[in-house]
């Protein structure tokens, strides 16, 4: 079975491009092209959401699951717009999660206000909510909607330079890109606006849970 990343080095043939200039253009981590043509690999949500969001005439649906042409037209483009929905989509919940998430984490009786209809994110275990601050600006905004899906054996394996939600022992909740630290029992806690937000080092004894930031957007 063709894989993303497959058909996604076939967009790149067709328009000339290379490893080096959609990693620039993206943002991405070097070499994260590279890891997700290995074997049992492939794109990860949140770089096939930049990849689109990025290269515009680059078909949704055929990047995801292979149907239709390579190429976008505008009836493609407003199939795959997030939408409210009761019946599709995964939940949204209207609390915070910096002050207000362990809501969700503790009641199995909160109902979501709504379901978020929207590929790439229709998929078991994710699900959206709020997020204030501004130490993540400008890729994530104050009031923003975030996607999260939680990662389960993140003590096994973590990839290193991706923006995490975790939730600490004292009840800390924060949003940050996760490096390795200076030992292997801490982790570095990376703000995106360091210009107002200094980086911090997290004991891993002191994480509860982690969830993958998998994308965001405005209020719809």
């Amino acid at each position: 079975m063709e894989r993303k990343i497959e058909r996604f080095d076939k967009y790149m043939k067709y328009k000339g491009l290379n490893d080096n200039k959609v990693t620039n253009s993206l943002g991405l981590s070097i070499g994260t092209l590279g890891k997700s043509r290995k074997e049992n690999r492939d794109l990860s949500d949140r770089n096939i959401e930049n990849i689109l969001k990025f290269y515009t005439d680059l078909n949704r649906t055929w990047l995801l699951t292979g149907e239709g042409e390579m190429l976008a037209n505008e009836n493609t483009n407003s199939q795959s717009l997030p939408k409210t929905s009761y019946t599709t989509g995964r939940p949204y919940y209207n609390v915070d999660f910096i002050g207000g998430f362990d809501l969700v984490l503790n009641d199995q009786t909160i109902m979501p206000e709504y379901n978020i209809d929207f590929a790439p994110y229709n998929q078991d275990g994710v699900f959206w909510c709020n997020i204030t601050g501004n130490s993540m600006q400008p890729k994530i905004s104050h009031g923003d909607i975030i996607a999260l899906k939680e990662v389960s054996d993140w003590q096994s394996f973590l990839t290193m330079g991706e923006i995490y939600a975790i939730v600490t022992t004292n009840e800390l909740r924060t949003v940050k890109i996760i490096r390795r630290g200076i030992s292997d029992d801490v982790f570095r806690l990376i703000p995106i606006n360091t210009t107002d937000f200094d980086e911090q080092e997290i004991p891993k004894v002191m994480i509860l849970r982690v969830f993958e930031v998998l994308g965001c957007m405005k209020r719809i």
